[in-house]
């Protein structure tokens, strides 16, 4: 345990404390001479400025809590990459914890990380109710969330417009020539996925398709899910020759269990599926994917919650939709 004090710094650097206060803050009010010689004694000592002491003098540890799903999934780790990069490029410290979207959990990290004094929070989650908007009001410090929907706009966020990105889905589908186009999506219970749906519905009526109930499957996200839903598709009375897949997992689990029963992708099924991640890339055939910039929604919501934990101002701008594109590749002809 390092005990080092910055008193014990001081005594034998023969200054005050201010002094070694203000070279461990890189203040410029010290002498180059002074500077080098509290340096020297730093280093022989092994003092560590302690972050939470200094955070109470000066009201910041400059450190973020991040609250995340799961970091082993592929798309969170992307998100999350993009948190830590901003993170490191405005000198903040990161504290990262998985809360395995179980909402007291949410809530007791949320809390633990107001107790290590963090000066602002990311969240992600995929199912933001109104339990968390009130959590989120009580909040001393800012929180943004990342890749998360909710609803009333009280919070501020960054993500794409996935209404939007589901029916240029099915636009892209139509335009093939398609008819039979069913939607492998997660939980209806989040808002996300509503948004999805909602964007395959508007899709299909403004191509003049019927909504086919049974052409609507939910998974989990996982591969498992996508196999499973593919084999409830194919028993379908008439069987969709096109998917669009809530998430690459998914879309592998799908192009995979269409393989295991003898079918081609795309031949007898076109699939389109939402994120890009890049699990994508590595099956064959490459899949068509609504690209989602999952690092660049990590890397925007972490330069906003700099500006909201400097008390910039960001008025109009807590609401951020970045753009999404469809990249063709061989999951679709």
């Amino acid at each position: 345990m390092n005990n080092i004090t910055i008193y014990d710094v001081a005594r034998e650097a023969n200054v005050s404390m201010a002094t070694v206060s203000r070279v461990v803050n890189g203040n410029p009010n010290v002498k180059p001479a002074t500077r080098k010689k509290v340096l020297e004694v730093i280093e022989r000592l092994g003092y560590r400025p302690n972050a939470v002491a200094r955070g109470l003098a000066s009201k910041k540890t400059t450190t973020v809590g991040v609250i995340i799903p799961d970091i082993s999934s592929i798309f969170y780790a992307e998100l999350a990459r993009g948190i830590e990069d901003i993170a490191t490029m405005y000198k903040y410290n990161i504290i990262l914890s998985n809360s395995d979207e179980n909402q007291e959990k949410e809530f007791h990290l949320l809390n633990t990380m107001l107790g290590k004094q963090v000066d602002g929070i990311v969240f992600m989650g995929s199912n933001i109710t109104e339990e968390h908007v009130l959590e989120f009001q009580k909040s001393p410090v800012p929180i943004v969330l990342a890749g998360s929907v909710e609803d009333t706009g009280q919070v501020p966020a960054v993500n794409i417009d996935y209404e939007a990105a589901a029916y240029d889905a099915v636009n892209a589908f139509a335009e093939q020539g398609h008819r039979n186009i069913a939607c492998v999506i997660g939980s209806l219970s989040e808002p996300i996925n509503q948004k999805k749906l909602a964007g395959y519905r508007r899709g299909l009526e403004s191509t003049g398709m019927q909504f086919n109930d049974s052409y609507v499957v939910e998974g989990d996200y996982t591969y498992d899910s996508g196999i499973e839903s593919f084999e409830k598709l194919v028993e379908a009375v008439e069987r969709p020759t096109a998917i669009i897949a809530g998430a690459d997992e998914m879309a592998l689990g799908i192009v995979h269990a269409a393989q295991d029963k003898g079918y081609h992708v795309p031949d007898d099924f076109e699939v389109i599926s939402f994120d890009n991640t890049r699990l994508t890339l590595m099956v064959r055939p490459q899949i068509t994917t609504i690209v989602q910039p999952l690092y660049d929604i990590g890397a925007v919501a972490m330069r906003l919650l700099t500006k909201l934990m400097n008390k910039e101002a960001v008025e109009g701008q807590e609401q951020v939709v970045l753009p999404h594109r469809i990249e063709k590749r061989q999951s679709t002809k």
